[in-house]
């Protein structure tokens, strides 16, 4: 489709003869303008984007190697085949796995879990990302929190029966926190910046609490036969 016709037209006067030049423009933007004026506000992965994490990527490297400069790595000594840890603790970003392990059966948190991870990863981006990162309290609130405190329920009685305490009061700490706002109707600095918060946004922060609290306790509370001991 043309954006605009244009064609010639003599006109007579006095003086003589004169041609003009008229365009007509058609009321329908084509579509390729349209497409074209609505990504104005987008940009381009590279560099705007690539560049900024090539700098942030320098950023981390270099802040590590002054620290390596200044501190050892907590290396233990040379391993002993004669002469077993107990317990034999996995590297600290496998502790929380680790203390899945105690937790769970074997097939649960060894097999079931990552499984369920990995084909998470391959279903979500099907899904409604939720770019407007919308509060989890905008549409349907009523709707939302039967749904919400449903499932919550639900995952804490498999906490409960299998004693996973450790992921059982982290979860009901952060449900507390994301029903606030639905309960609480005088508004406040800290509702509000509660309240804005994505259902996304809550999985992300329950995910890496549990993830935290979960190393902590494989690090410092686990002794002889992965037992409960405190730090000191």
């Amino acid at each position: 489709m043309k954006l605009k016709e244009e064609f010639d037209v003599e006109i007579s006067s006095e003086s003589g003869t004169v041609t003009r030049r008229l365009a007509i423009v058609p009321k329908i933007t084509p579509v390729k303008y349209e497409q074209e004026k609505a990504e104005e506000n987008l940009v381009m992965t590279f560099p705007n984007l690539i560049i900024r994490e090539i700098i942030c990527f320098q950023v981390v490297i270099i802040v590590l190697s002054i620290i390596s400069l200044f501190f050892n790595a907590p290396l233990e000594e040379l391993a002993n085949p004669q002469n077993t840890p107990n317990p034999a603790k996995a590297p600290w970003y496998f502790l929380g796995l680790q203390e899945l392990l105690h937790t769970f059966p074997p097939v649960v948190a060894g097999v079931l879990i990552p499984l369920l991870v990995v084909i998470a990863l391959i279903i979500i981006p099907y899904f409604d990302i939720n770019i407007t990162r919308a509060g989890l309290w905008n549409k349907n609130p009523k709707k939302t929190l039967i749904v919400f405190s449903s499932v919550i329920f639900v995952f804490l009685i498999v906490l409960f029966l299998f004693d996973a305490f450790s992921i059982l009061i982290p979860t009901v700490l952060i449900y507390i926190l994301a029903v606030l706002p639905y309960f609480i109707k005088k508004k406040n600095v800290f509702i509000n910046s509660i309240a804005r918060l994505s259902l996304a946004a809550w999985i992300m922060t329950w995910f890496v609490s549990v993830t935290v609290i979960l190393i902590i306790i494989g690090t410092y509370f686990r002794g002889p036969g992965w037992s409960w001991v405190w730090p000191w």
